[in-house]
């Protein structure tokens, strides 16, 4: 279980008629974060693949009152990398379902080819630079806590993944004035705002679990970093607008995601009797980015960058290597 905090963008000064310096940079954030995921969803689907929102409703929770609840598919199948190919059906999905009473989110994530394989995250968001301690009130002397803090301007992310016009260090808002993020950023730049994320990830099969667990979390991180990025880096495409006009694009985004991805194939899904659910009751911060990856051993982080973990670089799988290349 990983409680993962997160430093969203700060910000200054602006003379935007339809926002102020005081306004609550999560109000802000809100916004940007439900264009963001719409915009990556769209840019990383294709036909066959991607991913698919199957609803997108309102929501009402005895404790946390009206929200919404999203549930999406993320299909796979070639964007897996090789060794998960040469072992996983053809075609399979992720499943998502999210519950956003923001500023509190639950997102649940199960797999439809591996019935012991879950991932479960709770994201709080609060205006400060990520001193609270223990937001989710767990057990501090839990020894499977571990508190990791992201940067999103300096903390390294895949090369894969890299892109000029989304480095924070270089980036300039020409709306907001925000950026370039210069080292120190997070105690010296004024109001800051933070994502607190509870992880947990569950493999249940013997002799795998361990080191399965430790790389999806691996995962995440960089899926949290990319996304985190984006949301700042886009902010002259979103700061203007208003939830209703956000939710509509969503919405008009969505369609053309489901249409770009078209029918797909019947899926192979295996399921358990009486398998215990793991959702609560409440959306994902971070964009629905599928896992992917070109690992030289299977699963293999780049060498010559330092990580800030304490994950494996690399996550061999014996097994899965004989039957990715049979003799």
């Amino acid at each position: 279980m990983t409680a993962v905090g997160e430093r969203a963008q700060p910000v200054q000064p602006d003379h935007s008629p339809r926002r102020t310096k005081y306004e609550p940079l999560s109000t802000q954030y809100r916004i940007g974060q439900l264009y963001t995921i719409s915009k990556h969803s769209h840019e990383e689907s294709d036909k066959g693949e991607g991913v698919e929102v199957v609803r997108n409703e309102p929501h009402i929770d005895p404790v946390h009152g009206e929200g919404q609840f999203t549930e999406k598919r993320v299909h796979l199948s070639s964007k897996l990398p090789s060794w998960a190919r040469a072992v996983v059906p053809r075609i399979f999905y992720i499943t998502e379902k999210a519950w956003n009473y923001y500023p509190y989110t639950i997102t649940g994530m199960e797999c439809s080819f591996l019935p012991k394989f879950s991932i479960h995250i709770e994201t709080k968001y609060e205006d400060n630079c990520g001193d609270n301690e223990n937001i989710f009130n767990t057990d501090k002397n839990n020894s499977e806590r571990e508190v990791c803090f992201l940067d999103i301007a300096y903390d390294d992310i895949p090369d894969r993944h890299y892109k000029s016009s989304e480095d924070l260090r270089c980036f300039a808002s020409i709306k907001t004035g925000r950026g370039p993020l210069k080292e120190g950023w997070r105690e010296k730049d004024k109001p800051v705002m933070c994502s607190y994320k509870l992880v947990s990830v569950k493999f249940e099969v013997w002799g795998l679990q361990t080191r399965v667990e430790q790389f999806v979390h691996k995962v995440i991180r960089d899926i949290l970093l990319i996304g985190h990025r984006q949301a700042f880096a886009w902010v002259d495409e979103w700061y203007n607008m208003t939830m209703d006009e956000v939710r509509k694009y969503e919405r008009d985004t969505q369609e053309a995601t489901n249409e770009k991805i078209g029918p797909v194939a019947p899926t192979i899904c295996v399921s358990e009797v009486s398998k215990p659910s793991t959702s609560r009751s409440a959306p994902s911060s971070a964009p629905s980015t599928p896992v992917n990856g070109d690992p030289p051993d299977f699963l293999n982080v780049p060498k010559d960058r330092q990580r800030k973990k304490s994950a494996p670089e690399m996550l061999t799988l014996p097994e899965l290597r004989e039957r990715s290349h049979p003799k």
